[in-house]
C-alpha cells in the first residue's frame, strides 16, 4: 500500500504542481479570463488519463490469462520506461519547472484560447497517463485480493491535490529539486519490483524462460499470506521465491538506474535559483 500511495503522491503532485504553477501565474499577471481555458484543457487531460485507466484495466478482463500475463508484463515494462525517464527527467528540470512553465503560458497567451487548451492539456496530460500506467502495473503487481493498492493511489492522489492547493494558497514551501531527488529515489526502488514481476508475468505467457528455476524459495520464513508477507509486498513487491531470472532483472535495473540517479550532477553554467512553490 505504501508504494502505491507514494505512486500517487508523487505523479499526482507534480500534476498539481503544473496547475498550480499555471493559475497562479495568470491570477498575479491579471490574466483570470484564461482560466476557463487553462481549466478545460486540465479537465480533458484528467478524463483521458481516467478512461485509459479503465480501457487498461476492463479491456484485460476479457483476455485469456496468457494473453493477459503478456499484456500485464508488457505494459509493466514500458511503465518502468516511462516512470525511469520520468524521474531523471524531473530531477533536472525541477530546479526551473516554474519558469518554463511560465514561458509556455506566455507563448500560448499569444496565440489565444485554443493554445492555453493545449497548452494545459499537454502540461497535464503526459502526467495523467504516466500515472495511470504505472498505478496499473503498479497495482497489477502488488495486487492481493484487497482493493488495498487502490487506496493506497486513492490517498496519494488526494495527498497531492492538498498539497498543490497549500502550495497556491502560499501555506506551504519546499525544495522542490530536493523532494524530486528523495522521491524519486524511492520510486526507483518501487520501479524495480514493477520491473521484476513483469518479467515474471512474460514467463507467465511463455515469453520468456525460467519460470520454474527459482533463485530461492523462503516462503516458509516469509509466508505470503503473513501480515510482514504482505507489508514487504505492498511497499517493495517483494515475492519469497522470485525466478532466477527476476532477481537478475530487479539487481541489473535497480543498482546503476540508482547510482545514477543519486550521482551529484556535474554543472559548467550558474544554475539558476532553485523554484519553491
Amino acid at each position: 500500500m505504501f508504494s502505491n500511495y507514494l505512486i500517487g503522491l508523487r505523479e499526482g503532485l507534480e500534476a498539481s504542481l503544473v496547475v498550480c504553477i499555471l493559475i497562479a501565474y495568470l491570477v498575479k499577471t491579471d490574466r483570470r479570463d484564461a482560466l476557463k481555458p487553462i481549466w478545460a484543457g486540465i479537465g480533458v487531460a484528467i478524463a483521458l488519463a481516467f478512461g485509459f485507466g479503465c480501457a487498461l484495466e476492463f479491456g484485460s478482463q476479457e483476455l485469456t490469462f496468457q494473453a493477459q500475463e503478456a499484456l500485464g508484463g508488457s505494459l509493466s515494462v514500458l511503465a518502468v520506461g516511462l516512470v525511469t525517464w520520468m524521474v531523471f527527467w524531473m530531477r533536472r528540470t525541477a530546479r526551473h519547472l516554474k519558469s518554463e512553465l511560465h514561458g509556455r503560458l506566455d507563448a500560448a497567451l499569444a496565440m489565444g484560447t485554443g493554445a492555453l487548451v493545449a497548452t494545459a492539456f499537454l502540461a497535464v496530460g503526459r502526467e495523467g497517463l504516466e500515472t495511470a500506467l504505472f498505478v496499473w502495473a503498479s497495482v497489477h503487481a502488488a495486487s492481493d485480493g484487497t482493493p488495498r493498492p487502490l487506496l493506497g493511489v486513492a490517498l496519494g492522489l488526494l495527498t497531492a491535490v492538498l498539497l498543490g492547493w497549500l502550495f497556491y494558497r502560499g501555506a506551504l514551501r519546499i525544495n522542490l529539486a530536493k523532494f524530486f531527488t528523495w522521491t524519486g529515489g524511492m520510486l526507483v526502488v518501487v520501479a524495480a519490483g514493477v520491473l521484476a514481476y513483469g518479467f515474471h508475468d512474460l514467463q507467465e505467457a511463455d515469453f520468456l524462460p525460467g519460470l520454474t528455476d527459482k533463485a530461492f524459495d523462503i516462503s516458509g520464513t516469509i509466508p505470503p499470506d503473513s501480515w510482514y508477507g504482505t507489508l514487504l509486498k505492498g511497499i517493495l513487491n517483494f515475492q519469497p521465491d522470485p525466478t532466477t531470472l527476476q532477481v537478475a532483472v530487479w539487481l541489473l535495473y535497480l543498482i546503476p538506474t540508482l547510482a545514477l540517479f543519486l550521482a551529484p550532477t556535474r554543472t559548467t553554467t550558474p544554475t539558476p535559483a532553485r523554484d519553491k512553490v
